[in-house]
């Protein structure tokens, strides 16, 4: 049996919520989980002080668990470089220096193969819309990053769980009716033939949790809400943890219900692998 806890959103800044932050870090220095998730958005305008704070959370949790990590949209200088024009190197330089080296790392713990993908490219062609407020918002998902992941999982331990992490949502948010990366279909359908099992993201700030069935059994896809004062449609804020054995998947939301009782556990679901 495998526990992770799922966190994503974390936008210290302005909209962070120190209470919320505080029991997050007491949930991972003693609920025992094996993996600590987080997919990205720790900084609210990639400031050194904002990912400096970070860190701290940071050192708490690889002190607990294995750790995997991946960049979100507000965690990339993307004015340094709009559409690949100008100092490649500085957009993630201050990610780099703070939270990981690694834009798209892999994990591998007893039972399953962790993989990242980075999604949040700034101001790139490929997540230019025709909406201009989704510019540095939107993110997207290249070929070649496809293809490096088959082949990450091709070379994972056969029966491991196969485990995605990014940052953007390829599922449709329920409250902002939207996508977080251009042509979800096209990297639902290539997580799919890879066999998936799990998906964890973040972007769209509510809580959400989908299947997509397929001829291998189905992947679960799982969006962590904020833990910030960004909450959509005055949803609380949430983490998500997530059961992996064998023959199954349980995912259990936990709702943040104010400083006395934190992240309150709600109804856990439960998939076959």
């Amino acid at each position: 049996m495998l526990r992770v806890l799922h966190t994503s959103d974390l936008h210290f800044g302005w909209p962070a919520s120190l209470a919320q932050i505080d029991a997050v870090e007491t949930m991972i220095a003693e609920g025992g989980y094996d993996v600590v998730a987080i997919s990205g958005d720790f900084s609210q305008r990639a400031r050194a002080g904002e990912f400096q704070r970070a860190q701290v959370l940071l050192r708490i949790a690889r002190r607990a668990s294995a750790v995997i990590t991946v960049p979100g949209n507000h965690d990339v200088a993307w004015w340094f470089a709009p559409l690949g024009l100008g100092d490649r190197d500085r957009v993630f330089a201050k990610y780099r220096r703070y939270i990981a080296d690694d834009l798209e790392p892999v994990l591998h713990v007893p039972g399953a193969t962790f993989a990242g993908l980075n999604t949040a490219h700034g101001v790139a062609w490929g997540s230019i819309t025709g909406r201009p407020r989704d510019v540095s918002v939107m993110g997207h998902v290249a070929p070649p990053q496809l293809e490096r992941l088959a082949g990450v999982f091709a070379a994972a331990p056969a029966g491991d769980a196969r485990v995605v992490v990014m940052h953007h949502n390829p599922m449709r948010g329920q409250l902002s009716d939207r996508h977080g990366i251009t042509r979800p279909d096209r990297t639902v359908t290539a997580f799919t033939q890879m066999r998936v099992d799990l998906v964890l993201c973040g972007h769209d700030h509510q809580e959400a949790i989908h299947r997509v069935e397929h001829a291998a059994g189905g992947t679960v896809y799982v969006t962590a809400g904020t833990v910030s004062e960004r909450s959509r449609g005055g949803r609380p804020s949430s983490v998500a943890e997530c059961t992996i054995t064998p023959t199954t998947i349980e995912v259990r939301p936990r709702l943040w219900a104010g400083e006395d009782a934190g992240f309150v556990a709600t109804e856990a679901r439960c998939f076959a692998r």
